[in-house]
């Protein structure tokens, strides 16, 4: 076989003449190396440290105010909400504003000064095994470190029992990682396929030619868009209903709160991650620009939506990207309601939250398109 090196180099030149043409394909040769490697950088870290923490005092001696100021020194433990009563950490962990609880029983310091040994509780949120991992360690660390200079101090005169630590895991006892991975994972996969559906279905009919037939017709922009979201709603909802059922008798992962709010909070989350599918169909030439475009959204909702890392391990301008993401508050409502059970009143926020999203999402693909042939 012979190769005539000339026409090769044509080819060659032809190939990188129509890259250079193709803008948006050199944006995203260019970006998505540089945000893939800034986000794995920053975001893909399991070292999770101040941990939003809520302490009940019921002592109020010098002794408990020493361990809570040793946990705050450790810098794991942020000591962000002091508690009334056990209602008080219970609301706070429910509602995801501490992901663990400190309760120092009133005799606390009196137990230490007459050497029995004293008992402290430790509550931690287990839906996200990492996090309550560390918070184990840390807490464990911190009161065995405290033990041994009470000892110390105490040496020759009364000898204390160490400091007894009762830790109880919430919604997720046994911290199974199944347990904190499958309702992320629905998220994922239900905003991943919604996406790339939606993302093709501007851009084909251009690519068909159908676009003229839609043009001619009385048909306003806010209708087309509408009609375009409806079928993928119902697609979605197939999905979720089938990743729910796989969830619950496949992987055995129980639900503690209801579905009918579980299926609500979906349909708003769909129409907010149709709207951006919808965006990205508007400013694409191709499918093959709608397919890129896609997968540059799509890595960093799984990166820096907690699904697959802690948030609390993120830098803080990381975690302020995060939370313009709608998958970050959907998977928080996938777990606070399939693991916690919670209820609207701890999830209403989220829910202004996604519906804000759908609405600034869709009206902003019907104002990018256009009823005409560019």
């Amino acid at each position: 076989m012979n190769f005539n090196t000339n026409r090769i180099k044509a080819i060659i030149k032809k190939e990188f003449s129509q890259i250079k043409r193709d803008k948006r394909t050199i944006a995203i040769i260019i970006m998505m190396p540089i945000m893939e490697l800034l986000l794995f950088g920053y975001a893909a870290s399991t070292s999770v440290d101040h941990i939003p923490t809520a302490v009940l005092d019921y002592d109020m001696g010098r002794e408990s105010r020493e361990l809570v100021q040793k946990l705050v020194n450790s810098q794991y433990f942020d000591m962000d909400y002091y508690a009334e009563s056990m209602d008080d950490i219970e609301y706070y962990i429910d509602n995801g504003y501490a992901k663990a609880g400190i309760v120092i029983p009133p005799d606390f310091s009196a137990d230490l000064k007459s050497g029995k040994s004293a008992q402290l509780q430790l509550i931690v949120d287990g839906t996200d095994p990492t996090t309550a991992q560390t918070i184990l360690s840390s807490a464990g660390g911190v009161v065995q470190s405290m033990s041994v200079e009470i000892i110390q101090e105490t040496r020759g005169t009364t000898v204390p029992k160490s400091l007894d630590l009762r830790s109880r895991v919430w919604y997720n006892p046994d911290m199974s990682s199944i347990y904190f991975n499958i309702p992320g994972l629905i998220g994922v996969i239900l905003q991943t396929v919604t996406l790339m559906l939606t993302s093709f279905s501007i851009v084909r009919e251009r690519e068909r030619g159908t676009m003229e037939q839609l043009i001619v017709t009385p048909i306003t922009k806010m209708e087309l868009m509408i009609g375009k979201i409806i079928p993928y709603v119902v697609i979605g909802f197939v999905d979720i209903v089938l990743a729910l059922a796989l969830s619950v008798f496949w992987f055995r992962v129980p639900i503690a709160g209801s579905i009918t709010l579980l299926l609500l909070f979906s349909a708003v989350f769909l129409f907010g991650a149709l709207g951006v599918g919808l965006i990205i169909s508007t400013v694409s030439k191709s499918q093959l620009q709608a397919m890129q475009l896609s997968m540059f959204m799509i890595m960093p909702n799984i990166l820096l939506s907690g699904y697959m890392f802690p948030r609390e391990a993120m830098p803080d301008f990381i975690h302020g990207l995060s939370n313009v993401l709608p998958l970050t508050y959907f998977i928080k409502v996938l777990r606070g309601i399939i693991l916690k059970g919670n209820g609207f009143g701890e999830l209403y926020k989220e829910f202004a939250i996604l519906v804000a999203f759908g609405i600034v999402f869709l009206a902003l693909a019907t104002l990018k398109f256009k009823k005409k042939i560019d």
